[in-house]
């Protein structure tokens, strides 16, 4: 059988949370993908320059960064998690629905940091609840979780495509300068805008056209009503609801029974309780706990390494998906922008498939194979880009390899971390908050480089980046083997902490309705 059938039973017994969660993902890629194509009738709308409006985009991936850095508050009880996921993927439609009334652009930048803030807390929930109840099974589980980012970031620019203005407003500046042509194709990596470049940032003298975007933002908040309502269902089927019980028994309690550990029971001794120096809190409540000196080096170091590895590969996520039609269409390249714009779009698509074809994998093969295949993967791609830097015809190739290669280092990382340290540290939000920052930064960073240096260091950029990220993952296995050696020896329970991890595959999730329902 392809899928071993205790995984599949795994997954039956968790179904319902488990769709939930994968569900809240499809919002967050709905969210962070409807920005690019639509950024020049948001700037007609709210009568704004280019570099104006840019601020409205970091706006966003600013507040994802705070939302993600203190989603994991929000897990202390299933009944404050689901809210807060409930109330988050609600004001991502709310948001849609508001977008096209904010006319000026500070409203909108105000709209869009609500909504990056509210997909960071689902981006740490929704990552740390699957990891709960799958734990060492969870590698296959949020494979498939990352895989409705891509899908939902490949329906926001299909939706919007229609709907989106051929010639502008006529308040652009004017220069067609090398800048402002690449900010515009940064924040438009959609393989649907296929709008001339030039022509877009030319004065448009009698050519006006009313904008009909607003109708793409009231459909997606239409699409993505479901989600808040699947959550609150699930609050529901949990009689997590007040004044309003189901007469249906909770889906835990029907389960409870045939739970047993993977790796054999705990006994009965075991406190269901979370661990005080991790059980996937905030980073600031980690960072605070008295028991950290206690923790060895190795300790701290695989959260650190783990994060500085994401940071940098999801840093080339962000900066090759926003620069990579730059280079397309500055010499030696020198594609037409309709051929260069479909780069970006094939970029998006290989991690959408990526993570599609990681599912099946990550139950075959472990998660630090898989992140040594694609880190290298993914440094052998850039380096093939820089030696064939003249071939039309490998650029997209490339591009689709690269999107390939780094489209499941996040899980594999998230799965690998979070079972070296048993379960028992902050690696989630750690990771997320690691990813979320290299995203934003390298974006700026590469973006300066290009404009000093020239198009062909954008590739030059990408191999550095790679090479740093493979030297911090064999940094990574070197204190993974340190913390393994030091688990085995006899200062274990000392050291470490007093309580044991919590029952797997769904326990945790039980522990946390008997507090909200005794609370």
């Amino acid at each position: 059988m392809f899928v071993d059938e205790r995984i599949v039973t795994l997954f039956k017994r968790n179904a319902h949370h488990t769709l939930t969660y994968w569900s809240v993902f499809f919002s967050f890629g709905l969210c962070i993908a409807f920005l690019g194509p639509t950024i020049l009738d948001l700037q007609c709308q709210t009568n704004s320059t280019l570099s104006q409006i840019t601020w409205v985009f970091f706006s966003q991936q600013f507040c994802l960064l705070i939302g993600s850095s203190i989603g994991g508050v929000f897990k202390r009880t299933l009944f404050s998690a689901l809210s807060a996921l409930f109330v988050s993927a609600l004001i991502i439609s709310v948001i849609f629905a508001i977008i096209p009334l904010c006319n000026n652009v500070l409203l909108l930048a105000i709209a869009m940091a609500v909504s990056g803030f509210a997909m960071g807390i689902i981006d740490t929930i929704a990552n740390i609840q699957l990891v709960t109840i799958y734990q060492r099974d969870s590698a296959v589980f949020l494979q498939a979780l990352h895989f409705f980012i891509g899908f939902g970031a490949l329906v926001s620019p299909l939706i919007a495509d229609p709907f989106l203005s051929e010639t502008g407003c006529g308040n652009h500046t004017g220069n067609g300068t090398e800048i402002m042509h690449h900010f515009r194709n940064m924040l438009r990596n959609s393989p649907i805008a296929e709008h001339n470049i030039t022509q877009s940032y030319l004065p448009h003298e009698g050519e006006e056209e009313e904008s009909s975007v607003h109708y793409a933002f009231w459909i997606m908040a239409v699409i993505n009503l479901p989600v808040p309502m699947a959550v609150l269902f699930l609050m529901y089927r949990e009689q997590l609801i007040p004044f309003c019980r189901s007469s249906t028994p909770r889906l835990l309690d029907k389960d409870e029974l045939a739970m047993e550990n993977q790796q054999g029971a705990e006994g009965p001794d075991v406190e269901h309780k979370e661990h005080e120096a991790g059980g996937h809190g905030d980073i600031f409540s980690c960072c605070r706990n008295d028991n950290l000196r206690e923790l060895p080096v190795s300790f701290f170091m695989i959260h650190v390494l783990g994060g500085m590895v994401l940071f940098m590969t999801d840093g080339i996520v962000g900066a090759y998906a926003g620069f990579v039609y730059t280079y397309a269409v500055a010499p030696p390249m020198s594609l037409s922008h309709k051929a260069a714009g479909y780069l970006a779009s094939i970029f998006w698509a290989a991690i959408t498939a990526g993570r599609l074809l990681s599912i099946p994998l990550s139950y075959r093969f472990q998660p630090v194979r898989l992140l040594m295949f694609n880190l290298a993967g993914a440094i052998v791609t850039v380096l093939m880009l820089l030696i064939f830097y003249t071939s039309n015809t490998f650029l997209f190739v490339g591009t689709c390899l690269c999107g390939l290669f780094l489209s499941s280092i996040f899980p594999c990382m998230l799965a690998y971390t979070e079972d070296i340290l048993d379960y028992q540290g902050c690696a989630t939000s750690v990771l997320v908050t690691s990813a979320g920052m290299g995203e934003m930064v390298m974006q700026v960073l590469v973006g300066s480089i290009i404009q000093t240096e020239g198009s062909y260091s954008f590739l030059l950029c990408g191999m550095i980046i790679a090479c740093i990220g493979f030297i911090l993952f064999i940094g990574l296995l070197l204190f993974h083997r340190m913390h393994r050696n030091y688990l085995a020896g006899p200062t274990k329970k000392s050291a470490m902490v007093d309580e044991p991890t919590p029952e797997q595959n769904g326990s945790t999730i039980t522990e946390q309705k008997e507090e909200t329902e005794t609370s």
